[in-house]
């Protein structure tokens, strides 16, 4: 596969935007491994008088060491390369003298800090007494998410001095296609499903290849995508077996804090913590119904990236199946579940395409908020809502082929299900996404109305 740049459209948008203003500007970028800062941040300096900084997890002393030679290497400047800095005062001090608009990039930060403590501090005296007064457009980058929210809380010394900050999240479903362009849209849904949208879980696929066979190279112990999940959550979290118990659980549909504290039989207190740390680091999300405040006691917890879900659902529970060298075992039991599975990532599939449909205009309303609802044993997949208007859009989603009279019993079944939500004045519309659907018109939606919401 080749190394493509899809997509941060917008994140590009804003680093520009700040470009131009010529003042001095710290921006702060941040999310987990693999999600693509690094190619973000080479892809803004393309053709800028700048560079990129890579810290490493070694001494202060060599870091600088380094950071000197490419800085010298920049300039030009013999003396530098000759007398490398031997503190972040000399570091700062060097960058506060250059009278020109320069971006310089520092790549996994936390390295640094977790060297040398003080040097937010520095940094914060550097910012606030010459550093500020430059045309520096100083970046800095983390890996480290849960350290990464230290360093911007208001207990740090450089809280409040950034200018911006970003923080990566995986592509959507309809940035994917630029990755498998021979895959179907079936095959690409099964994709997002199994990785995800993180950019480089992606690249370890290749469309020349089945989905099962890109499966037969996941089930392998030197495979990234088998090794990364424990990497990355080793890497954030103090206490993983609980925190993998909570999770594990959650991927099985333990979805309420009362489900899980039974599946895991931890302390219900403990349980609310690891579940807000995992909020915290995007891998868990908590839903509430569309129609109730955020303070209701009706939420339930979802794994919020389909990397994560699948390798605990699949993949963590069968470990021992991978590192015997039967990964042909463990495909005979996703293959098994897979429909039922996929099911649910095409609820969030479908929900990504009505949002790109509000867009571009192309509903009966513009709606102001999508969620699912659910009460007392009745669901519905999606309801979208202009409260403004008082407009309702009702969905049911299926990963199913689905007859022209199957469409309208559902669309039967959701004016009933729609009486139960309290939305009695709005005036509501109804509609389905489906795998496929015969004689698919009005709201009626399926994989054929996709093809237009693919980007270059």
């Amino acid at each position: 596969m080749s190394k493509l740049f899809v997509n941060r459209v917008d994140e590009l948008k804003v680093l520009e935007e700040r470009y131009k203003s010529d003042k001095a500007e710290f921006v702060v970028i941040y999310g987990r491994r693999r999600i693509g800062k690094t190619a973000l941040i080479l892809r803004f300096l393309e053709g800028k008088n700048g560079i990129y900084l890579l810290a490493r997890e070694t001494s202060e002393i060599e870091n600088l060491k380094r950071f000197s030679q490419k800085i010298a290497e920049h300039f030009n400047d013999s003396f530098l390369l000759r007398n490398p800095f031997r503190s972040w005062d000399a570091f700062f001090e060097y960058l506060a003298k250059i009278d020109e608009r320069f971006v310089i990039a520092i790549d996994e930060f936390p390295y640094l800090v977790k060297a040398n403590p003080a040097l937010t501090s520095v940094l914060q005296e550097y910012w606030d007494t010459k550093l500020s007064n430059t045309k520096l457009f100083l970046i800095i980058c983390g890996s480290a998410v849960s350290m990464m929210e230290k360093l911007l809380g208001y207990k740090s010394p450089i809280y409040g001095r950034r200018t911006a900050q970003l923080r990566l999240k995986p592509l959507g479903f309809f940035h994917i296609r630029d990755f498998f362009p021979r895959y179907d849209w079936e095959d690409l849904i099964k994709v997002y499903g199994i990785l995800g949208g993180n950019p480089a879980y992606l690249r370890e696929f290749d469309d020349r290849l089945s989905i099962e066979q890109n499966l037969m190279r996941y089930f392998r112990i030197d495979s990234i995508l088998y090794q990364d999940a424990l990497f990355i959550l080793r890497e954030e979290l103090e206490d993983p077996r609980n925190y993998f118990a909570i999770i594990e659980a959650v991927a099985r549909g333990k979805n309420t804090l009362g489900e899980i504290v039974n599946e895991t039989g931890l302390d219900r207190g403990l349980v609310g913590k690891y579940l807000s740390v995992l909020r915290e680091l995007g891998v868990v999300r908590r839903e509430i119904p569309i129609t109730e405040s955020y303070k209701s006691r009706k939420g339930r917890y979802l794994i919020d990236d389909f990397y994560f879900n699948f390798w605990f659902r699949f993949v963590y529970p069968y470990a021992d199946l991978i590192e015997s060298g039967n990964g042909d075992m463990l495909l005979d039991i996703v293959m098994k579940d897979f429909d039922q599975y996929l099911g649910y990532v095409f609820e969030e599939v479908a929900k990504q395409f009505l949002i790109e449909l509000n867009k571009r205009n192309l509903l009966p309303f513009r709606f102001l908020r999508i969620g699912k609802w659910w009460h007392k044993g009745e669901e519905i997949d999606l309801v979208a809502l202009n409260e403004r208007e008082k407009i309702a859009l009702f969905v049911e989603v299926k990963w199913k082929d689905l007859a022209s009279k199957d469409v309208r019993r559902i669309i039967n079944e959701l004016k009933r299900k729609s009486k139960l939500v309290s939305l009695k004045s709005y005036k509501k519309y109804f509609g389905v996404v489906a795998k496929s659907a015969e004689n698919a018109n009005g709201l009626v939606f399926d994989l054929r109305d996709f093809k237009s919401f693919a980007r270059a």
